[in-house]
């Protein structure tokens, strides 16, 4: 078990968040996945911006149902869900991209540079410290909301066991060299995320997003579950957030958002 100063219980989680203008919280100890308990929240009616919060995860997951490693009181796991309004409505690689942006500047005010490996993980040094997952509720060909799900290794101890790696990953402390506040962190990445919200749609956001690339103008690999592969050079992305690839014949190719996966040719 963890020392009783590093768990967050749920008295110091609203005390720490009372300041920002969050609908309802839900907080657990342990929990399967944020996202699934949040996705069944929504569906019944969650309020916009109600938070889902674990100190712990056994069956957390990413894109494609992968795995997602969250030991008690070592990371952040959490859900947000949103509720779109007109203003707000953007592309849906935008929210994935929304909390990944907020994980960055939360990252910056703890001295570490962090950069986005598109399409939604967090990277220090070319290490994961970040992944995120967007799932959307719809009715019809409206979208009622979205479940924003983030996963950040702040202790040591939450990075997964290399043979659970498929890229190379570190955490918050590791990076820092001291112990981290995960309260406040998650303070910071939440605050940042509601400034970024109101600009979602506008151009400033995606001009953020497209500087904080990582291996923009170096040479990649995408592959898709589908055993599609491309290799080129990335350039930026396109105003729907895709990515931007110029391949060795000149081609400019748009990868879509999806179940695509990006690594560095060495």
């Amino acid at each position: 078990m963890p020392p009783a100063s590093d768990a967050i219980d749920e008295t110091r989680l609203r005390q720490q968040l009372a300041h920002l203008p969050l609908g309802e919280i839900r907080f657990f100890r342990s929990v399967g996945s944020t996202n699934d308990m949040a996705l069944v929240w929504a569906a019944s009616g969650a309020p916009d911006l109600a938070l889902v919060y674990a100190e712990e995860q056994t069956a957390g997951r990413g894109r494609g149902g992968r795995r997602w490693f969250t030991p008690a009181a070592t990371a952040l796991a959490f859900s947000l869900i949103l509720r779109p309004n007109r203003e707000q409505e953007a592309p849906a690689p935008f929210f994935a991209a929304l909390g990944a942006l907020a994980v960055c500047d939360a990252l910056n005010a703890f001295s570490l540079e962090a950069q986005i490996k598109w399409p939604n993980d967090v990277l220090i040094r070319q290490r994961k410290v970040c992944g995120v997952l967007g799932e959307a509720i719809w009715s019809g060909s409206n979208l009622e909301s979205i479940v924003l799900g983030i996963g950040v290794n702040v202790k040591p101890q939450a990075v997964p066991p290399p043979e659970l790696l498929n890229f190379p990953a570190t955490s918050v402390e590791e990076e820092t060299g001291h112990a981290v506040d995960r309260l406040a962190l998650l303070a910071a990445i939440l605050k940042a995320l509601l400034r970024w919200r109101e600009q979602i749609t506008q151009a400033v956001f995606l001009k953020r997003w497209e500087n904080l690339l990582a291996f923009r103008g170096e040479e990649v690999e995408i592959f898709a579950d589908t055993g599609e592969r491309h290799a080129g050079v990335v350039e930026g992305l396109t105003s729907e957030g895709s990515l931007r690839l110029r391949t060795a014949q000149g081609r400019v190719l748009h990868i879509q958002f999806g179940e695509v996966h990006l690594r560095p040719l060495l």
